[in-house]
């Protein structure tokens, strides 16, 4: 127990504590537990982005041994590339729909799970909720290659469930249509495959924490007259602001990625290169062109880009008031 010493102002203060003896047990404690990690992180994380930084202000070409430096030659010509500016803007406009689309809907189901039944009585969710959960969950369980692959069956031209089905109610329009080879409606639909893998996961993840809300608070609210809706708005969501947050995080780096979705829809980068992806646009540079160290370069600039969306994610989450709400807990 640490005493108060009293200083010439008559104040208390509390005496400075005395270091502890670096002791063999303490030192072995600091190497196995805090040393090791930090060379493991050093060697298997931080190595490999100081090495793509490097290859990146190279030529190499990947199947050469030697490379020459070229500095930010490489960066130069990226910004312009009118191709890699297209996987650009394409990831980005990912990043934005993606997220928010697939928030939104989780957000609502996931309501509707837990606090969406009856109006009276105990507070509850649909009949049958678990039934709901497991059906929406299915689609996660399935390797992301094989949704794209399935789904590209069905947007096939003619031969393709959904134009069978839209011929069927009367919409002859679209008997041929080609949804992954029209300019317009190649990203869209692109779109919707990835939110249709996305969504069940994280429906059960706002499960999880609405469920971790005191249930009186819906008594309460239910009490002073407010609806489902503003229930939602007004306690749910707020009260689940840093889950939002996370899965907000996790559902833009997806978006930013998107190769494995991309590649199985529609592995050119569709018409007009309208669903091109910047990890698509470094696989063909890389592995088809073989010019490594410019490919690195737009790996680069897609990890910058990847900490740039969470940076602006959690400024964002700071200035709209999350920050004062965890100081006032």
């Amino acid at each position: 127990m640490t005493q108060d010493v009293v200083t010439e102002g008559g104040s208390k203060r509390p005496a400075p504590r005395r270091r502890r003896p670096l002791t063999f047990d303490r030192v072995s404690f600091m190497v196995v537990f805090l040393g090791l990690p930090l060379a493991v992180f050093v060697v298997f994380v931080v190595s490999p982005f100081v090495q793509a930084l490097y290859y990146s202000l190279t030529d190499w070409s990947g199947f050469s041994a030697g490379q020459n430096f070229i500095g930010f030659d490489n960066y130069v010509k990226l910004f312009h590339d009118d191709i890699f500016l297209k996987a650009v803007r394409n990831n980005i406009e990912l990043a934005i729909v993606v997220p928010i689309v697939t928030i939104v809907l989780a957000l609502t189901l996931a309501t509707l799970v837990t606090i969406g039944g009856s109006g009276t009585g105990t507070v509850r969710g649909l009949r049958n909720s678990g039934y709901y959960r497991i059906v929406s969950f299915f689609p996660y369980v399935i390797p992301a290659i094989v949704i794209g692959l399935i789904w590209a069956q069905v947007f096939t031209p003619g031969s393709g469930i959904l134009d069978a089905v839209l011929s069927k109610i009367g919409l002859h329009q679209f008997e041929n249509y080609a949804w992954l080879g029209d300019a317009r409606t190649a990203m869209p639909a692109s779109m919707f495959v990835m939110i249709w893998g996305f969504v069940g996961f994280y429906m059960v993840l706002f499960i999880a924490a609405i469920r971790g809300i005191d249930p009186e608070v819906f008594e309460a609210a239910r009490i002073d007259g407010a609806g489902r809706f503003r229930t939602a708005l007004s306690i749910t969501v707020p009260l689940i602001r840093d889950n939002v947050q996370t899965a907000y995080i996790y559902l833009g780096i997806a978006a930013l990625d998107a190769f494995v979705y991309m590649q199985a829809l529609n592995p050119g980068g569709g018409p007009q290169n309208s669903t091109l992806v910047m990890p698509q646009q470094l696989f063909t540079t890389a592995f088809t062109k073989g010019q490594f160290g410019y490919s690195t370069a737009m790996g680069v600039v897609l990890a910058a880009v990847t900490m740039l969306f969470a940076l602006l994610v959690f400024v964002v989450n700071a200035l709209t008031g999350g920050r004062e709400r965890k100081v006032r807990r």
